[in-house]
């Protein structure tokens, strides 16, 4: 899994052979068999449990009008179910074996453009410029790079209307966790300040091949209009909250020492009323927004 926080208030980065063995499955979709080998460099887990892959395109809650971005696209069992219910979808896939497979499966949907790219390369307000509607992303993606893809996809919040993606079971706790519970942290703070996180299933680890180690869950990020507090200075804001967790057993006096001098410190904590000896993730967003404001 990815580290905690990203490195500065931006962004980092991403990455996902097969014997060619397959068959057509129930859907007409060329589909691996147990020869076929994933790329554990590329972190590739297909989802193979159909139920799972109808649960999923109805959480998406798609309308005739929708432009979505899938993100590893694979062979495409969800790109042709997407391209039956949305407008257009941009099948994003990285391995070039794939892409392949993926234009052979994906023939007779003229609204599927596949796209051989790397996500965390991939500029969405320069490809999607001309496209007046916000845009959905969904993906089954590599867990490894988590929170990488999550930043990036961010930084283009301007262009996207809700992301839909599959991580670790864990993972997703944290990014919906409050404040005051132990999974509570500075990449909560970053994800919950643009988004709306919602957890919306589980899945268990046996609906993916290869099997991983853990269970997964399907996020919903509902992209906010305006973040979720006011703060004069966004780059002050988030070091604060990079530096508070990052040495979690520190009180926010010590932690913020190289930010804030002690008497700024002590008169903030005493104007809003917090206990000084306090821990970082006992504040809210809008704790650390007054403390951002305040200096």
């Amino acid at each position: 899994m990815a580290s905690d926080w990203p490195q500065g208030h931006g962004l980092a980065s991403y990455s996902q052979s097969h014997s060619q063995s397959h068959k057509l499955g129930n859907n007409g979709l060329a589909s691996f068999s147990q020869s076929h080998k994933p790329k554990k460099s590329l972190g590739q887990n297909f989802l193979t449990d159909k139920n799972i892959q109808r649960k999923l395109i109805s959480s998406y809650n798609l309308k005739s009008s929708d432009h979505v971005l899938e993100i590893g696209a694979g062979y495409g069992e969800l790109t042709r179910l997407i391209a039956m219910q949305a407008a257009f979808v941009y099948a994003l896939e990285v391995d070039a074996l794939l892409c392949r497979d993926l234009k052979d499966n994906t023939e007779g949907c003229p609204n599927v453009k596949i796209i051989k790219q790397d996500i965390l390369k991939f500029a969405l307000s320069k490809y999607f410029k001309n496209l007046k509607s916000r845009i959905k992303v969904v993906g089954n993606i590599p867990y490894y790079i988590t929170s990488p893809i999550i930043e990036h996809l961010i930084k283009y919040r301007e262009k996207i209307e809700t992301i839909f993606i599959t991580v670790q079971k864990e993972f997703a706790k944290r990014m919906v966790s409050p404040a005051g519970s132990k999974e509570y942290g500075s990449f909560s703070c970053f994800v919950q300040y643009y988004t709306i996180p919602k957890i919306l299933f589980f899945i268990k680890k046996g609906s993916f091949f290869p099997v991983p180690k853990v269970d997964s869950c399907v996020l919903e990020f509902k992209v906010r209009e305006a973040p979720a507090v006011k703060v004069c200075d966004e780059g002050l804001f988030f070091k604060i909250i990079r530096a508070s967790f990052n040495q979690r057993r520190k009180t926010l006096r010590n932690s913020l020492n190289g930010i804030a001098g002690r008497e700024q410190l002590l008169e903030f904590f005493s104007k809003a009323e917090i206990d000084i000896n306090t821990r970082p993730e006992d504040l809210t967003l809008k704790d650390f927004a007054r403390l951002a404001n305040s200096l």
